[in-house]
C-alpha cells in the first residue's frame, strides 16, 4: 500500500480559483484512477472557517494557520492585492514547517509573501507575470523567472492558472509515474501539458501574428531599457535598419508608432509598480524614465482616466 501524502494549502484573501482548482484536481483524479488514495489534503485560512477568493466564492477550511497539522508538502496560494495580505501567523507556520523538513511551494502571486519573509532569497523563483515589475524591484535578491513553475529549488513556485496543474502533474509524475500523470491530464482533457521551463506568456509572435526579427528585438530592447528609455532612431541604429523602416514595421504590426509603443510600455509598467509596490510617485517616475513627476502624471492621467496618487489610494 503506497503511504498517503498530505498536502496542506494555505488560502489567502482573494486567492485565485483556477489555480486552487488546478492544485485539488489533479490530486483528486491521481486517487481516483491509482484506486488508492495517494493524496490528501487540508485547507487553511486565517480565521480558521473560511476564505474568500477573487472571484467571491468562499470556501470552508479544516483549520487556521495556527492549528495546521502535520503535512508532506505545504503551499500558499494568494492573488490579486497579496501585499495587503501578509498575515505573521502564516509565515510563522511556514518557517515551523520548513525547519521541520516540509517541502514549501507558494501558487499564483504566493512567492511574493515568501520572499517578503525573506524564504526566496538567492533563490530562483516563479510567480504570475502581472506581479513581475514590482517583484523584481522590491526583492532584488530573488531570481525572478518567468517559467511557468520552478519545481527545482528548496522552494517550489507556480504562476498560478493552469500552471499549477502544470506543477502537480510534474510532482505526480516524480512521485508515481510519467504514465499516471498522464492519465491525470486526460481526464483533465489537458492535453498541452508544460515543463517548467515553458513561459507564460504568448510570445510576441504568437501574439501578434509576426515573424519579424527587427521588430521583436526592437521590442525586446524597448522592454529592457524602460529606466533610460532609447529613441526610435537609436534602437533603430542599434538593431541595423533606418528609423522609417522601424516606424513602417510598428505600423504594419501594431498599428502604432514606435514612440507610442515604448510610452504605453513605460506607463503598463509604472501602473504595475503603482498598484504592487509601496514606492512613492516620484520613484516610480523616475523607474519609468520620466524626469518630472509633473510630466508623468500627466500622461498617465491620459492613459488610464486617473493621476497616479489616485491610482494609489484606489489600492490603499
Amino acid at each position: 500500500m503506497t503511504k498517503t501524502e498530505r498536502f496542506a494549502f494555505l488560502l489567502v484573501p482573494n486567492f485565485t480559483h483556477i489555480a486552487f482548482s488546478c492544485a485539488i484536481e489533479p490530486l483528486r483524479i491521481a486517487n481516483l484512477l491509482s484506486g488508492e488514495t495517494l493524496y490528501e489534503w487540508v485547507l487553511a485560512s486565517a480565521n480558521g472557517t473560511q476564505e474568500t477568493c477573487s472571484n467571491g466564492t468562499v470556501s470552508l477550511v479544516d483549520c487556521s494557520f495556527r492549528d495546521l497539522p502535520s503535512s508532506d508538502r505545504l503551499f500558499v496560494l494568494s492573488g490579486i492585492h497579496v501585499q495587503n495580505h501578509i498575515d505573521p501567523d502564516l509565515l510563522a507556520v511556514v518557517r515551523r514547517e520548513r525547519a521541520l523538513g516540509v517541502n514549501i511551494g507558494a501558487l499564483c502571486s504566493g512567492a511574493y509573501i515568501l520572499a517578503r519573509g525573506g524564504l526566496l532569497d538567492g533563490s530562483r523563483a516563479a510567480i504570475h507575470w502581472d506581479f513581475h515589475d514590482g517583484f523584481m524591484e522590491e526583492f532584488p535578491e530573488v531570481n525572478l523567472v518567468s517559467n511557468v513553475f520552478v519545481a527545482d529549488e528548496p522552494i517550489i513556485t507556480a504562476s498560478g492558472g493552469t500552471a499549477t496543474a502544470d506543477l502537480m502533474l510534474h510532482i505526480i509524475s516524480e512521485k508515481h509515474g510519467t504514465d499516471l500523470a498522464t492519465e491525470v491530464a486526460d481526464q483533465m482533457v489537458y492535453n498541452a501539458v508544460r515543463e517548467g521551463s515553458a513561459e507564460q506568456r504568448v510570445s510576441l509572435q504568437s501574439r501578434h501574428g509576426m515573424r519579424n526579427p527587427h521588430l521583436v528585438r526592437a521590442i525586446q530592447i524597448m522592454g529592457d531599457c524602460i529606466e533610460t528609455p532609447r529613441s526610435p532612431s537609436i534602437i533603430a541604429d542599434e538593431i541595423g535598419i533606418s528609423t522609417r523602416q522601424l516606424e513602417r514595421l510598428f505600423g504594419r504590426y501594431l498599428n502604432c508608432s514606435p514612440k507610442k509603443y515604448l510610452m504605453d510600455l513605460r506607463l503598463q509598467r509604472a501602473r504595475n509598480l503603482l498598484v504592487q509596490t509601496e514606492q512613492s510617485v516620484t520613484e516610480v517616475a523616475l523607474a519609468c524614465g520620466f524626469e518630472s513627476p509633473g510630466h508623468f502624471a500627466r500622461v498617465y492621467r491620459g492613459k488610464f482616466g486617473i493621476t497616479p496618487t489616485a491610482q494609489q489610494s484606489r489600492i490603499s
